[in-house]
Formats: C-alpha cells, sequence, structure tokens
C-alpha cells in the first residue's frame, strides 16, 4: 500500500468512539505522547502554534472529573438539574485512559478564528494519529469548559475550547 492509500484508509476510519466503548486497557506511553506529539505539525498562520494541550492521567484526570461534575452541580438550573448527567460526567471521565484539554492562546498576531482553525487542525492531528494506533478518542464540548480557567491556570488571551476523550478499544 502507497502512502495515499494508507492515508485515505486512516482518514476513512476516522470516527469518533466514545468512552463508554473503551476497554480497560491503558494506553503506552510512547502512543499516547505520539499522539499529542502530532498536534504539533498542524499549520498555523506565522507559526502562532496557538494549541494549549494538557494530558491529565490517573490522579489528576480523576481531580478534572471531580471538578466537571462540581461545575455542572453549581451552573445547572435547579429545575434542570439531571442527577443521571452528574454521575455521567465521573463515569465518562472514569471510562477514558487519559483526557486532554484543548485550550487557545490568542496571540493578537491573527485573528481569532485563524488560531481556533489551527487548534481544530491540531486535534484532527490527534484523531488521525490515534486512528492509526486504534485509540478511540473524541472531542467534546461541554458548557463546563467555559468554567475551567481557573482550574487549568489560563492566561486572560487563553480560553478552554474542549476535551479531548482517550480510550483503547
Amino acid at each position: 500500500m502507497d502512502n495515499a492509500e494508507i492515508l485515505k484508509n486512516i482518514i476513512e476510519k476516522r470516527r469518533s468512539i466514545f468512552p463508554k466503548s473503551y476497554s480497560t486497557e491503558e494506553i503506552e506511553e510512547e502512543v499516547l505522547a505520539e499522539i499529542v506529539n502530532s498536534a504539533n505539525f498542524a499549520p498555523s498562520h506565522k507559526r502562532t502554534k496557538p494549541w494549549r494541550l494538557k494530558v491529565f492521567r490517573g490522579e489528576e484526570k480523576n481531580q478534572l472529573g471531580e471538578k466537571l461534575a462540581e461545575i455542572y452541580k453549581q451552573t445547572a438550573n435547579p429545575e434542570a438539574f439531571l442527577e443521571k448527567k452528574y454521575l455521567d460526567i465521573s463515569d465518562k471521565v472514569a471510562k477514558s485512559a487519559a483526557i486532554v484539554t484543548i485550550c487557545v492562546n490568542f496571540s493578537g498576531l491573527v485573528p481569532e478564528w485563524e488560531e481556533i482553525a489551527a487548534t481544530a487542525m491540531a486535534v484532527q492531528n490527534m484523531y488521525l494519529t490515534a486512528t492509526a494506533h486504534e485509540v478511540g478518542c473524541y472531542w467534546s464540548t461541554p458548557g463546563m469548559i467555559n468554567h475551567l480557567n481557573g482550574f487549568l491556570g489560563l492566561d486572560e488571551n487563553q480560553k478552554c475550547i474542549g476535551l479531548f476523550y482517550l480510550g483503547k478499544i
């Protein structure tokens, strides 16, 4: 198979795979590092490389899950609060081998939409690399991400735009 066929195959196999389908097997450290590092090969105008990615595993991942559940509980309208959704947040985190927070650093050098587009291309690289390694993943953008800035230690010109869940399938 030539490179074009391999790439076409990976692109066509790329899917969002949710934590309920993940096995309990851990992702090898080298594979996870390769998935995250693939983001660095995305193009960005003026080479701003605006994506800021942080990998959460183990206890840090559990703390992120607790924070997300806490944010949901604090921000949900009491009439709309669903205990099942509250419990599902922690369950989704627990079933994931790793979670990567997807944040954008707005440099001021280019329009914000270009920084967001470059970050989305970085995430697509992670999707494709995960697919090549048969690692399930998906990009989630729950409303709780709007309340993570302090937890993540983001600067004023930075914003969390999603969570990238990963797990062996």
